[in-house]
């Protein structure tokens, strides 16, 4: 199951308390102070981690619950400190504090990681409080209270490349003739649910990371099907590629098509209509796909590929237009 979205409690653990303690040895009156400090509590660390690749592990689990540090004892022994709370999510997760509704950090990278929930501090035993005008202090502190948060986790895939285009435009069927993934592919709208990654092979040497994104509809910026769910894992694709489909099933115009979802991206985020993409027709194999390409090469003033993933026609020309696309950009 592909999760990329989940709401946790996190609660860091609390310091131990400070211990009061004297020295008790024989011949030794009066031997002063001995407490020790109590540990500190564990804190909630997240860190993104390349393999994750959804945040599952956290959707059935809401509460986190760091340990809590030891008290001090006599003899100036220290508390066990508690270990910190580790949870691994992918690269391009965001984390985000669900009550204020501000963003902590983006571990956009693998390797990135952040404190979450702060432990609390040990508390001091009485030999702190030690001095030569308080002999015999009978002071101490407890621990500190270990933070407590709502997590929103909000994943947006990273990829070099990402497919765009209206429902059934033939984005999966595409994914699955370029790499080893293996969408879910059918004859009507809305198959693709989540994002699918598959690694594209460009030379011995090189490859990249291309997400089928889920088909956009008109209304998709202002949350219309799934839009916000669907179109902030475009945020983060280097390049799009938009595919236009030649006879919509629906007896849409494909231009307008082009156009509305062209649009749907400029009204979520204005950077996403500046963001480098190549536009091609897909199932050129059907008729009247010629005269769709050539419309819209005419509106775009770009060159507009013709493909085919059932006859493999053009996907070499697609691959080459990546690649030169990325080492431009």
């Amino acid at each position: 199951m592909f999760v990329d979205r989940v709401v946790i409690e996190v609660r860091a653990g609390n310091g131990g308390d400070g211990c009061v303690s004297f020295r008790r040895e024989k011949f030794v009156p009066r031997g002063g102070p001995d407490g020790g400090d109590g540990g500190h509590g564990g804190s909630v660390v997240i860190v993104a981690e390349a393999g994750v690749d959804s945040l599952t592990a956290l959707a059935h689990r809401k509460h986190w619950v760091a340990g809590n540090g030891q008290p001090g004892q006599g003899s100036n022994r220290h508390g066990r400190n508690a270990d910190d709370l580790t949870l691994r999510v992918p690269p391009g997760t965001v984390v985000m504090d669900d009550q204020a509704g501000f963003e902590i950090r983006d571990l956009a990278r693998a390797g990135d990681q952040v404190i979450a929930a702060r432990a609390g501090k040990g508390g001091h035993g009485n030999t702190h409080f030690k001095s030569s005008t308080n002999r015999s202090p009978r002071e101490s502190t407890p621990g500190g209270q270990g933070e407590q948060r709502r997590l929103r986790l909000e994943l947006k895939v990273i990829a070099d490349v990402g497919l765009v285009g209206k429902p059934n435009a033939g984005k999966s069927t595409l994914l699955s003739r370029l790499s080893r993934a293996r969408p879910e592919i059918a004859d009507y709208p809305f198959t693709t649910k989540f994002p699918n990654l598959g690694r594209v092979q460009l030379d011995r040497e090189r490859s990249l990371v291309m997400a089928d994104i889920p088909g956009l509809i008109e209304g998709a910026h202002e949350g219309v099907g799934l839009g916000h769910e669907f179109l902030r894992h475009i945020e983060r694709a280097g390049i799009l590629v938009h595919l236009v489909e030649p006879v919509p099933v629906d007896g849409s115009d494909p231009l307008e098509n082009y156009r509305h979802i062209c649009d749907e991206l400029r009204l979520y985020k204005a950077q996403l209509a500046e963001r480098p993409q190549i536009v091609a027709v897909t199932k050129c194999e059907l008729p009247g796909a010629g005269e769709v390409r050539r419309r819209l090469a005419e509106e775009t003033g770009r060159d507009v590929l013709a493909l085919s993933a059932v006859t493999g026609q053009g996907l070499d020309r697609l691959v080459y237009a990546i690649s030169a696309t990325l080492q431009t950009h």
